[in-house]
């Protein structure tokens, strides 16, 4: 795996912005604009996806990244449940429902998969590099 230096480069998290995208669309087209609890709370878990992942990269340790992705997965798995009160509560139709939760299980199992690839690192990071005096 190449060295990632930005957190930007990180395809989860530039797939995290993806579907935040798409949440933030939803809320400007639907009636989901004027469910003021529903909209802000879906659009805060959609966003905590993605600042965890920048969150954890920029601590600069394994370990907090990896406590910060997981946290990344809890909130995707949060979206997914309120994008089935955002359905129930007839803002989008059944495909659109489909489509966002499958995308959102992909990106979790992603996160996943990148926490597991980390707990075989033993590259600590920055942090906990000794200065040289």
């Amino acid at each position: 795996m190449a060295t990632i230096k930005r957190f930007e480069d990180l395809e989860i998290w530039q797939e995290a912005r993806r579907l935040s995208k798409k949440i933030i669309y939803i809320v400007q087209t639907s009636e989901l604009q004027k469910d003021y609890r529903l909209k802000d709370q879906i659009r805060a878990a959609s966003g905590s996806v993605m600042y965890n992942i920048a969150e954890g990269f920029e601590r600069d340790g394994n370990l907090e990244f990896r406590q910060f992705l997981s946290i990344a997965k809890g909130s995707a798995g949060e979206t997914r449940s309120q994008l089935y009160r955002v359905f129930d509560s007839e803002y989008i139709d059944e495909e659109t429902l489909k489509v966002l939760v499958s995308d959102y299980e992909i990106l979790s199992k992603r996160i996943s998969g990148f926490i597991s690839y980390l707990n075989k690192k033993e590259y600590m990071g920055n942090k906990f590099k000794k200065s040289e005096t």
